[in-house]
């Protein structure tokens, strides 16, 4: 049974980032099979803080070298095993993040 859901836009983003919650994230990644362990909450609430800092999501580099702090030299590779899809296609959308218009996937 699928829980109830804010808004989201056609891609299957939310519509307002504010809306997000940690049960609105693992609903958006079970419904992509995903299963959140600590090190994919490390990035997502390394998102959400950058997003309450400055209302816009950060670059996967900047995930990458977060990253890095637990894994030295292997951010890059961490985060596209934890996020298979892509940083915006995963990551961005569980973390309740606007889809991007235009990106750089490190």
């Amino acid at each position: 049974m699928e829980k109830t859901m804010p808004p989201l836009d056609a891609e299957g983003y939310l519509i307002e980032p504010s809306d997000w919650t940690e049960d609105v994230a693992t609903e958006l990644a079970r419904r992509q099979e995903l299963t959140l362990g600590a090190d994919h909450w490390a990035v997502i609430r390394f998102m959400r803080e950058a997003w309450e800092e400055r209302q816009v999501a950060p670059d996967a580099r900047h995930a990458m070298r977060h990253l890095d702090a637990r894994y030295p030299g292997e951010g890059r590779r961490r985060l596209f095993e934890l996020f298979p899809y892509g940083y915006v296609a995963q990551a961005c959308r569980i973390a309740g993040m606007k889809r991007p218009r235009a990106w750089s996937t490190g």
